[in-house]
């Protein structure tokens, strides 16, 4: 299994990008929150963390192995759970995710099915499918700033790869996100985990998105 990929970044589409890994490219489906990130990086070294699937008939053996990719593992563990709600699946989760991680949980735990409604592909019954099936292992995803995670290593910029993936996957944008980062290398300070750094930069004044 295919769990991450980092290569130059050759081409984005509407619903799939080309990663070069060496002389091998990959193509790989994005959902939309992701395509929005990777927009104007072209030419650029990215790390995807991939989700692979099948699809076809099995029974006319015609089936072709997919990858997914996500800027984070937050995002990836997140679009697996969504996949598991009855009638949605792969495609109908890629098309739906067009909204950042953080919020879409907030609006599960929350039992927002209006909000989810709005979800490109989630009509109303699918929204209450959602909240029923995942409302109560949501709130690592909706209130990730919290939740803890694993420590990047005693290397510090592992740490701070990591904190940028949490900040993305919980809605700040790209720029955003490395803004905040390098103000955090500023303080040249070894961080022990991104709990740790994130808490840090909210303690500087800096507001969730």
């Amino acid at each position: 299994m295919i769990k991450r990929l980092t290569g130059v970044l050759e081409r984005v589409e509407p619903a799939t990008i080309d990663l070069a890994v060496g002389a091998v490219v990959h193509e790989l489906l994005v959902p939309d929150m992701v395509r929005r990130e990777l927009q104007g990086r072209t030419g650029t070294t990215v790390t995807l963390h991939c989700l692979e699937f099948l699809e076809g008939t099995p029974g006319r053996g015609n089936l072709v192995p997919r990858l997914v990719g996500f800027l984070s593992e937050v995002e990836r563990e997140f679009f697996d759970l969504v996949c598991e709600v009855d009638g949605v699946g792969v495609r109908k989760a890629l098309r739906a995710m067009v909204k950042p991680v953080g919020e879409i949980a907030t609006a599960i735990e929350e039992q927002d099915a209006a909000t989810l409604a709005t979800l490109p592909g989630i009509g109303a019954a699918t929204a209450e499918r959602m909240i029923a099936k995942l409302r109560r292992r949501m709130p690592k995803f909706a209130l990730a700033v919290q939740r803890a995670l694993p420590a990047g290593g005693p290397e510090g910029g592992d740490v701070l790869a990591e904190t940028l993936a949490v900040l993305r996957s919980i809605g700040h944008s790209e720029s955003d996100a490395r803004r905040l980062v390098d103000g955090l290398r500023g303080a040249k300070k070894p961080w022990r985990d991104p709990q740790e750094a994130l808490e840090a930069i909210y303690r500087q004044g800096q507001r969730r998105p």
